[in-house]
């Protein structure tokens, strides 16, 4: 953008640019169409409408963690048996939600769980899809935040409930298991994890089959990260190299369909929170770019000591200097980055953090009484 057209706008604000977010998505569809592999977006990473109803178009499928989630992915025009609903403490108002709207699955997370679908779905006279999420015990090798798929996390099913499981289900008139799903972590850039993760998955599929349970589809989750370092030079996630890895390590029996949960990797990218420079303040070991955007418009460096590319949209000075980029709230971990390398940067300087399009406006807060600016649209 422009200074004429940053200008335009109040700050902060993010920006979306639609025509790269096309891309990634057809891409993503591309590599998974190779295979037959079926993928839901995870709102959980950005539940903008436009964003919403550009995916929806496209043929995705949804991955909701709330009731709230349900009802937008619906009203966005997604289909109920394209919904899955995972989460590890969904209220029964939740659950009723899907059963009313014939999703897809509940992704269930405790044997509890899956006994009060089956009393809710008893006084609706409806048979309950849900979808096992089991814990494989794999180890994603990323932030101890966004990692799920440990025995110590307090998602999914444990391997040593899965007896006690089977000889429940008898009794469970009004559920039917269709599916296995698992989900191991987030921003995961090796793909040794989803290699490890196939092998697991093979195993449990394996299992359940010997015992007489049919399923019909493995859900692997999501997890593929972004290069958020180099987003300009990186701007589209090696999907091929993702699908591929399931390829030619996951076994899934010949009636099986694949499924997918994808966010991060579809969305981030093509969003970026615009700020402006309210401040320098100079030091003696550092300098200070102080903007109008904290830790309410982008809490993920403060959350997950998450990186961002940082640039000055602005400058023209051959010049450059170090700089925390912090931001204005009275807080000591709203801080963006430091010593972040900047063009020489002014007051009044327009900043660009890049790969802010998950995670960033879906999480932004009130806190400080903080306003929340109307988005912008971009193509390319």
């Amino acid at each position: 953008m422009r200074k004429e057209q940053l200008i335009q706008h109040k700050t902060p604000f993010y920006c979306y640019d639609l025509e790269l977010l096309t891309q990634t998505l057809d891409v993503a569809l591309l590599h998974a169409n190779k295979h037959s592999y079926h993928i839901h977006y995870a709102l959980k990473a950005n539940t903008n409408d436009r964003i919403l109803n550009l995916i929806q178009s496209k043929g995705f499928g949804a991955d909701c963690v709330s009731g709230n989630e349900v009802k937008k992915a619906i009203e966005i025009g997604f289909e109920p048996n394209q919904i899955a609903f995972a989460g590890v403490g969904k209220s029964d108002e939740e659950i009723l939600i899907g059963l009313e709207n014939n999703i897809f699955t509940f992704n269930c997370e405790s044997v509890e769980e899956i006994v009060v679908i089956n009393e809710l779905a008893s006084q609706k006279n409806k048979i309950a899809k849900i979808a096992l999420r089991l814990n494989p015990n794999v180890d994603a090798k990323t932030h101890k935040y966004i990692t799920t798929g440990l025995e110590e996390n307090k998602f999914g099913i444990n391997s040593w409930e899965l007896e006690n499981l089977l000889a429940q289900l008898p009794s469970w008139k009004h559920i039917k298991i269709t599916g296995l799903h698992f989900h191991i972590g987030s921003q995961i850039t090796s793909m040794t994890p989803f290699k490890n993760l196939c092998i697991r998955v093979n195993e449990l599929n394996t299992w359940f089959l010997e015992r007489g349970v049919q399923i019909e589809h493995l859900n692997l989750g999501g997890g593929l990260g972004i290069d958020y370092q180099n987003p300009t030079e990186n701007h589209i996630p090696d999907f091929e190299l993702f699908f591929g890895v399931f390829k030619q390590f996951l076994e899934p029996k010949p009636h099986q369909e694949v499924h997918f949960e994808l966010g991060r990797s579809l969305v981030a990218n093509c969003g970026s929170l615009i700020s402006k420079v309210l401040y320098i303040k100079k030091g003696i070991k550092t300098n200070f770019a102080i903007l109008d955007a904290g830790m309410t418009e982008l809490i993920r460096p403060a959350l997950y000591q998450a990186s961002h590319h940082i640039e000055n949209l602005i400058s023209n000075s051959p010049e450059t200097e170090f700089y925390d980029v912090v931001g204005p709230i009275c807080e000591s971990s709203d801080c963006f980055g430091k010593r972040i390398k900047l063009k020489e940067t002014k007051r009044g300087d327009f900043i660009k953090i890049h790969s802010a399009g998950a995670y960033g406006e879906v999480m932004t807060s009130r806190y400080n009484l903080r306003e929340q600016n109307d988005v912008v649209f971009v193509n390319g």
